[in-house]
């Protein structure tokens, strides 16, 4: 198997043990599941499927990050508990992704159930002279991590720019450096507080992943992966914490999905154009999502189009028809040529086009169903189930 790794910029061969030991970000619980993230979701996924095709057990550990400074205000507006959203909406995020038949997490750790460890983690930075506190606020100070930068290979001026919109504060004059980062923050009156050494309060985003990462595994990973909004300031930050406190790679390959807009304009709440898939599921078949994010590689941004679903709905109903002559499923060229694909980084729009080519000449007296059914369950979608109607 070959994967894109974001660090080395390259395709590489992708050679883990037995076992694989992956780790995902998981949502912050303020709103529902949308496409973006069921990309993300299910290209990780298709992932996970090939190796345990391949052999291999897989461990993968996706986290919730159930306060930061996204889910708090949100629960400020709605006046509710920030526990009693998160609760609410992980409810959601788990009914989206049982319909989508994504492979469950190994471990799903929590940000507010994992203080000790991020605690933990901030006082060994600060022990090796890598954080500084004004006004009970804890930095990380980025001077400290001479390789600050390597896994974006963005220059300063981009980093500033990203840091400022995605949740940095680099215009803070308490900050030594514009690109520090907050490790540990005084709460709000009606936020969360927890106390710790560096003053009561509650941990920044950045932390809260190494410590769950280091707290589920304890060594390297082997992948880690994420939405490509998440590569700076994020996965930067978790980086140059945990080399810095625990003197070993946070994980050996980085694997980052591309982002989703919508009939050419960027996706987000603020624009109120997001599309759910408890949307999309009760318009039709929960398989016909996968069938149709197939069609995009997941290391690009790509377009969503309401039409998409549409065809993949009757590309399903033409697939389940052809692989139901089979009584069981088996291998052969079809499943031969999808493993392949997803060999040569997880190049999902060729097997799109097979299955499309499939869809097309449904006669094809070189087609064996059962081989249909075998090449369609490695990617998730099972052929021997009749197809929901679309309402």
């Amino acid at each position: 198997m070959r994967l894109y790794d974001t660090a080395r910029k390259d395709v590489v061969p992708f050679e883990p043990g037995p076992l694989v030991r992956t780790y995902i970000c998981g949502i912050t619980p303020y709103d529902s599941t949308h496409l973006g993230h069921a990309f993300c979701y299910l290209s990780h996924d298709l992932l996970i499927r090939r190796l345990e095709d391949l052999g291999h057990t897989v461990q993968m550990v996706r986290n919730v990050t159930d306060v930061d400074d996204s889910i708090l205000p949100k629960a400020r507006e709605l006046g509710i508990d920030f526990l009693e959203l998160a609760r609410v909406e992980m409810e959601r995020f788990h009914r989206d992704l049982v319909s989508l038949d994504a492979r469950p997490a190994h471990l799903e750790p929590r940000a507010t159930e994992s203080i000790e460890p991020i605690i933990e983690i901030i006082g060994e930075l600060e022990a090796k002279g890598h954080t500084y506190t004004v006004e009970g606020t804890t930095w990380f100070d980025v001077s400290t991590y001479p390789e600050f930068g390597e896994l974006s290979g963005y220059d300063e001026a981009t980093m500033l720019e990203l840091a400022a919109e995605r949740g940095g504060t680099p215009d803070d004059p308490r900050q030594r450096n514009k690109l520090d980062f907050v490790l540990w923050m005084p709460s709000a009156s009606d936020e969360p507080v927890w106390d710790s050494p560096f003053g009561p309060g509650r941990p920044g985003w950045h932390i809260e992943c190494s410590a769950m990462a280091g707290a589920a595994f304890g060594t390297t990973l082997d992948l880690h992966a994420g939405g490509h909004d998440l590569v700076f300031p994020h996965h930067e930050c978790e980086i140059a914490q945990t080399v810095s406190a625990r003197s070993e790679p946070l994980a050996t390959h980085w694997m980052h999905n591309g982002l989703v807009a919508y009939e050419g304009t960027k996706m987000s709440k603020s624009l109120g154009n997001l599309v759910f898939v408890r949307d999309l599921v009760e318009r039709g078949d929960a398989r016909a999502v996968r069938l149709a994010l197939l069609a995009h590689s997941y290391r690009y941004a790509f377009e969503w189009f309401d039409d998409e679903f549409d065809t993949a709905m009757a590309l399903l109903v033409q697939l389940v028809d052809t692989a139901g002559q089979a009584q069981t499923a088996a291998a052969g060229p079809l499943t031969q040529a999808v493993r392949d694909a997803l060999d040569d980084d997880l190049d999902t729009p060729t097997i799109y086009r097979l299955f499309s080519d499939v869809g097309s000449r449904p006669q094809d007296s070189n087609l064996d169903p059962a081989d249909l059914l075998a090449a369609a369950r490695l990617v998730g979608i099972d052929l021997a189930l009749p197809v929901s109607p679309k309402s």
